[in-house]
């Protein structure tokens, strides 16, 4: 399998946004685990510690809003400035010394939850127009990767950071995870063109604007739902892992530890496979195998036999990342620039919100019902929706009325849209 990874790393200006992505990552993910040891720390609530994290989860659902703002300005500029904006939001932890003081970490975790969802969208829009296109699900592929890592190394830099310093180091560490970040996006080598003029136009009419072509569109639809649905699927999942490893397979909660590393590496795998999977699979065709995956995945996991189960968490690793990065090489190849930022932004909602629904859903059902019944119901709605949406997507596009004078679809999209 040729991978074109060699090729994306000399890649310039896309060698600095994987550099970007990963120290910001890295700061991130770190902040958010040692946020919660910290309220913990500090409080002795459970509640308040759970509820931290919430915070840098929450402005997920502003994302079709914050996107219209990255819609209104030149995109690396933006990401230059946010980055340094919450560097210096990252100082108020400092300031934490008591019981007292605490609310100023949820502001803070609320403020990077904000400029996480805005980078998020300035970033795929840069990213259309700084990555060459033949390069960009390897691309994308890569940050999932790389995203993933973080995911595993992070929390556990900042529950050290946290112990031997303190929590206000692992701010500083945020801080300075943000400025180089910045400084790496500054180095990015790209030509914007200006925002489109927007006289007279409400912001809300703006808003709806993304959403409407998202809705609309017959290719990213079913792209977006899918990896919706994948999320969902996995967060279901998750909740019911220590029920499993006490009634299923008797082992103690620390195997959790080997499950996620399964995962991890999985989703490593996957993402480095990516790039070259699209190339030979349809994007509707490509999304959906990958939610088939983790919903087989999903249905492992509720065997009483460990190697089964083994497989199923690195069946669900493997699965879960496919469609993401369909999902978020469509919204790149097919929107149009001046609209990217708010349909990024619009997809991105639409896919993790759901995942805290499915976190309370999940936690519900396995205090009430025989985690097994969980899984399988999961797994078997997963198989399902995964075969539907496969056959989605395949009418041509035609204009709706109302549609926004001036959005058109690209050649790819019109391409698309007639096989």
């Amino acid at each position: 399998m040729a991978w074109n990874a060699a090729k994306v790393f000399r890649d310039r200006n896309a060698g600095l946004y994987l550099g970007a992505v990963l120290v910001s990552g890295f700061g991130n993910s770190a902040m958010a685990l040692a946020a919660g040891i910290w309220v913990k720390t500090l409080t002795g609530s459970n509640s308040l510690a759970a509820l931290v994290g919430f915070c840098m989860w929450l402005p997920t659902f502003a994302g079709p809003v914050l996107g219209t703002v990255a819609d209104r300005v030149r995109r690396r500029p933006l990401l230059v400035a946010t980055n340094l904006a919450l560097a210096a939001v990252m100082t108020a932890p400092f300031f934490v010394r008591s019981q007292d003081q605490v609310w100023l970490l949820f502001a803070v975790m609320t403020l990077v939850g904000t400029g996480m969802v805005l980078t998020d969208a300035a970033e795929t829009a840069l990213v259309a127009a700084a990555v060459p296109g033949e390069l960009r699900g390897d691309f994308n592929g890569l940050v999932l990767t790389a995203m993933e890592s973080m995911k595993l190394l992070a929390p556990l830099a900042g529950a050290g950071l946290f112990a031997a310093l303190g929590g206000p180091a692992v701010g500083l560490l945020d801080a300075a995870t943000f400025v180089l970040a910045a400084a790496a996006f500054g180095l990015i080598r790209v030509r914007e063109a200006p925002p489109a003029a927007r006289v007279g136009r409400a912001w809300t009419a703006e808003t709806a604007e993304g959403a409407r072509y998202l809705r609309r569109h017959p290719v990213l639809r079913p792209l977006v739902v899918t990896s919706a649905t994948a999320m969902m699927l996995a967060g279901l999942s998750s909740t019911a892992t220590y029920a499993m490893l006490d009634d299923g397979l008797h082992r103690s909660p620390a195997f959790a530890g080997v499950l996620t590393s399964l995962q991890g590496l999985g989703s490593v795998v996957s993402g480095l496979a990516a790039g070259t999977l699209m190339r030979r699979l349809p994007e509707r065709t490509f999304a959906p195998a990958g939610l088939a995956l983790l919903a087989i995945g999903v249905l492992a996991r509720a065997a009483p036999w460990t190697p089964v189960v083994l497989g199923g968490s690195l069946a669900l690793g493997l699965g879960l990342p496919i469609p993401l990065v369909a999902a978020l090489t469509a919204v790149q190849r097919h929107t149009p620039s001046e609209l990217l930022g708010r349909v990024a932004a619009t997809a991105s909602t639409v896919m993790y919100a759901p995942t805290g629904l499915a976190l309370l859903l999940g936690a519900g059902m396995v205090a009430r019902l025989d985690y097994r019944v969980q899984l399988l119901a999961a797994g078997t709605v997963g198989l399902a929706a995964a075969a539907v949406l496969a056959t989605t997507g395949r009418t041509r596009h035609t204009p709706h009325a109302g549609e926004p004078v001036g959005v058109r679809p690209s050649p790819e999209t019109e391409a698309a849209e007639t096989t």
